[in-house]
């Protein structure tokens, strides 16, 4: 990806987006892990709680995990979307000062 095309309202987009990407990529990554540690651990015959022990609990990660459902959509760019939960998104913010109601941008 070549940031020198990109805007500045675009790399501040980009650079919202990539806390939340990494964070469900780490999800993600984890419990793939887990899974091939498990596997892993199976084919020798053992699961992997016995191997470290009862009082090692290991919490399973799902891979739908608890996602909390989109709430506001910019109309112009689907790929905006916010829970309504958390600081306000920068896009939203510009949304309302210009004189826009949030309820335009209800799911």
């Amino acid at each position: 990806m070549d940031l020198s095309t990109l805007s500045v309202p675009q790399l501040r987009e980009l650079q919202q987006q990539i806390p939340a990407e990494l964070k469900r990529r780490e999800v993600q990554d984890k419990a793939n892990i887990l899974n091939e540690v498990r596997a892993f651990a199976k084919a020798r015959g053992y699961a992997i709680e016995d191997l470290l022990g009862k009082e090692a609990k290991i919490k399973a990660v799902s891979s739908s995990g608890n996602k909390v459902k989109v709430k506001y959509r910019h109309p112009e760019n689907p790929e905006l979307e916010w829970t309504g939960r958390g600081r306000k998104p920068k896009w939203v913010e510009v949304w309302v000062a210009t004189g826009a109601s949030i309820d335009n941008l209800l799911v």
